[in-house]
């Protein structure tokens, strides 16, 4: 099982604060946190707490201390750092009658920066003391137990609130990754808080959450809520997140404060990271008794002009970067639409279970495009897939950004319901020497409405090469229609190809696109 996405260290290095009063300047400082240096008193804590704290990060220099962890914590592999277990019974909120309860994650392996960690009951926020006692060692030998040693992230159960009593609900965990999952699935691909660079020529930069704040929720409440401050060389932020159990999904509202200390241009908002590794539609040099081997299978967009868009993955030979242009998007996600074990053949995996991931923007976001980044991969323990929004124009300096937008963890999201999805894209060697071949199946919407009399026709376009030989025809083993074409690739590299099914001029299904790399 993979574990969380972990970035290049040199950016995921942890400043500590020191705040002289509750609204005041952060200061850096050994072992500071957020509100003081012992923290052992509450102090007030409201809606502009963590945005003042955020607005005064971005006003100093950015500063890297360094990171010290015992030898024996660093030198960790994954199995020994799965030792390192939290107590069930010491759970935050554990018997008080709430519907979520909190679990902390002990630092070493990947995950040496200490994140300050503050319990908010009545406006008054209070640091969660770290113990060695909160944990079971296993084979590993407890820390001192003298050491304010602090955590790595936090994870949150739910107590009630509609699942099983227990179910892990989300985790963040590294940078300013965070997971959740929806019921009857498992974890999968990840969220970030924010993302600076990715795809684009240089070292990526890694935003980190330095410090979080767990407001207690009333007994009966259907959500909790999470604020979480954020902090590179390039930025600041405030994030606040209301996290809710909600029926078969998991959703996370975000309300994201933005304060760059330089002009961002290359900012991703609402990033979202997964792993592509092969399917029917990229199986060029795969050797696996597998018919597929993914989190997510496609990036879907839904246009602000209403337009439904399904982009299939691939896993590149090269490095591939595309932009989807939009203005006010309506959303877009990176999705999981194949649920059959038979899709995967993978008894231990479980990739049938894996979430999809919907962003749902709450304001107007102008113009800009889903950026999406394609990563050559040989396995699958590493995740190469990125998804964000990528404003058109830059984040100025000194001024605060504001983004809202929903996180709907879940098994399907739907959106017209009148257009036919792309269930399947496959691709092949056609008969002759150069030529691909391509076949997709089509699901749903209009399609299962049409009469005997009617039959849809394929829209194609390829910005290069030739296509030919289109064939659409119900498939006789499940009824379902299938499209088929020939791509001649002549003399290009790179093939931007686009179809969609019609009839009478009227769209029956979604929009489908696909790169082909020679």
């Amino acid at each position: 099982m993979r574990g969380f996405p972990v970035p290049d260290p040199t950016h995921v290095q942890r400043r500590d604060f020191l705040l002289a009063t509750a609204m005041a300047a952060v200061l850096a400082g050994r072992g500071g946190h957020a509100f003081a240096a012992t923290a052992a008193a509450a102090r007030p804590f409201d809606a502009d707490t963590v945005p003042a704290l955020a607005r005064a990060a971005a006003a100093a220099a950015y500063q890297l201390p360094p990171q010290t962890l015992p030898a024996s914590l660093g030198a960790l592999g994954y199995d020994g750092y799965r030792d390192l277990r939290y107590r069930g019974d010491r759970a935050l909120w554990a018997g008080r009658g709430v519907p979520y309860t909190a679990q902390f994650f002990h630092r070493g392996f990947l995950f040496p920066q200490r994140v300050d960690m503050y319990e908010v009951t009545d406006g008054e926020a209070a640091a969660i003391a770290f113990s060695p006692d909160l944990f079971d060692y296993g084979r590993q030998a407890p820390v001192d137990a003298d050491e304010d040693f602090g955590f790595a992230g936090f994870r949150l159960h739910v107590a009630g609130g509609g699942r099983a009593d227990g179910d892990e609900l989300c985790a963040f965990l590294g940078a300013s990754y965070f997971r959740a999952v929806a019921q009857g699935l498992a974890y999968g691909l990840s969220a970030r808080g924010l993302a600076l660079g990715t795809g684009d020529p240089g070292p990526e930069e890694f935003p980190v959450f330095r410090a979080f704040w767990l407001e207690r929720p009333p007994a009966g409440s259907p959500s909790t809520v999470v604020h979480a401050l954020l902090d590179s060389p390039s930025v600041a932020g405030a994030y606040r997140f209301v996290i809710t159990a909600d029926g078969p999904r998991t959703r996370i509202e975000v309300d994201a404060r933005l304060y760059p200390r330089v002009e961002l241009r290359a900012v991703g908002i609402a990033p979202l990271t997964s792993m592509f590794a092969f399917d029917a539609s990229d199986r060029v040099g795969v050797d696996d008794y597998r018919p597929a081997v993914h989190d997510s299978d496609g990036l879907a967009l839904w246009t602000g002009s209403g337009e439904q868009v399904w982009r299939a993955l691939a896993n590149p030979s090269t490095l591939q970067v595309s932009g989807l242009q939009d203005r006010d998007p309506r959303g877009f996600g990176l999705m999981q639409r194949k649920r059959d074990f038979e899709d995967f053949l993978d008894a231990e995996a479980d990739y049938e279970r894996r979430p999809s991931l919907w962003v749902e923007p709450r304001d107007g976001w102008g113009e800009g495009e889903v950026h999406l980044v394609e990563i050559p991969t040989a396995d699958e323990f590493h995740d190469n897939i990125v998804a964000a929004w990528r404003p058109a124009q830059p984040l100025a300096a000194g001024r605060e950004s504001r983004w809202r937008y929903v996180l709907h963890w879940e098994a399907m999201h739907s959106w017209d319901p009148a257009l036919a999805l792309v269930s399947a894209t496959r691709a092949g060697a056609a008969f002759e020497e150069g030529v691909r071949l391509f076949v997709l199946d089509w699901q749903g919407g209009a399609l299962d409405a049409l009469d005997a009399a009617t039959a849809p026709e394929l829209e194609l376009s390829a910005s290069a090469g030739e296509v030919r030989n289109v064939v659409v025809q119900r498939n006789p083993e499940d009824g379902r229609w299938r499209s088929s074409f020939e791509l001649v690739p002549g003399t290009a590299s790179t093939i931007e190809l686009r179809a969609r099914l019609h009839a009478g001029g009227r769209a029956l299904g979604e929009t489908w696109l696909y790169r082909w790399t020679a």
